[in-house]
């Protein structure tokens, strides 16, 4: 599907379901370097049990057009308008790695268009090395190397993988490499310019965090929650970063428990 957001075509899934006009909406807003094809399981699970669903490509991402946001706040302000111009104006939004600050940025300073939220593999900040940063700015597959490695535990590196067939190694470093290496390094910046302040009271709050993860461990998703003040967790053992393709079923899961009980 497709809308236009600050005069720039924007692509979108919706878990090929067809919600009633007044059904709840669900935007899910992926990670640097990604797209919408990230959250194809749980937008199809939400989508078939009456939410709409809104899986953007943020700009300069996927199918989108325009340039690619260079900070987590103008993600936030887009965000808004989407949920605006998509969602009747309110939310509930599920954010991964970079998305999830966007999510959380977007409750701090619009909190009226936000129902509830949920963070995947979060920190506040979110700092990025500068090997990574560099080769990212220079281009360097080395940037996919090295972010793609990180974002699996050990388990996910040798091959295992939550969906039959399917390696998480490569898959991940493919999706990668359909990134532009402009939108890639955009993305990490943003990320480590991100002064992780924040203000969000009252919001339900889900962090689902991986044990293994070594982009945004635990403990950093741990500190996140406890500066929200309506915050539960949940832990995925030996789940590293990429915990969408390592455990995807865990994560859907906790995502169902989480918004259905709303």
């Amino acid at each position: 599907m497709k809308t236009t957001i600050a005069n720039e075509t924007v692509y979108f899934g919706t878990g090929s379901g067809h919600a009633e006009a007044e059904a709840p909406s669900i935007v899910f807003v992926h990670g640097a370097g990604f797209d919408h094809s990230v959250w194809v399981m749980p937008a199809r699970y939400f989508a078939r049990h009456g939410f709409q669903v809104v899986a953007p490509d943020l700009p300069g991402h996927g199918r989108s057009a325009g340039a690619p946001l260079e900070t987590i706040e103008s993600m936030a302000d887009w965000l808004t308008e989407l949920i605006r111009v998509l969602c009747g104006g309110k939310a509930t939004l599920v954010g991964h790695s970079m998305g999830s600050l966007a999510v959380l940025d977007c409750a701090s300073r619009h909190g009226e268009v936000v129902d509830a939220i949920a963070l995947l593999g979060t920190s506040a900040p979110m700092p990025v090395g500068p090997p990574l940063l560099d080769a990212a700015r220079d281009g360097d597959h080395a940037a996919i190397d090295m972010a793609n490695t990180w974002s699996h535990s050990s388990a996910g590196s040798l091959g295992m993988a939550g969906n039959p067939g399917m390696s998480n190694l490569y898959s991940g470093e493919r999706w990668l490499e359909r990134c532009s290496s402009a939108a890639y390094y955009a993305d990490l910046a943003a990320c480590n310019a991100y002064s992780g302040e924040f203000d969000v009271e009252h919001t339900p709050s889900l962090i689902i965090a991986g044990t293994a993860d070594r982009m945004t461990p635990a403990r950093q998703g741990g500190r996140v929650a406890d500066a929200l003040d309506n915050a539960a967790t949940v832990l995925l053992p030996g789940c590293g970063h990429s915990m969408l393709s390592e455990q995807p079923n865990q994560v859907l899961d906790a995502l169902a428990e989480f918004i259905m009980r709303r």
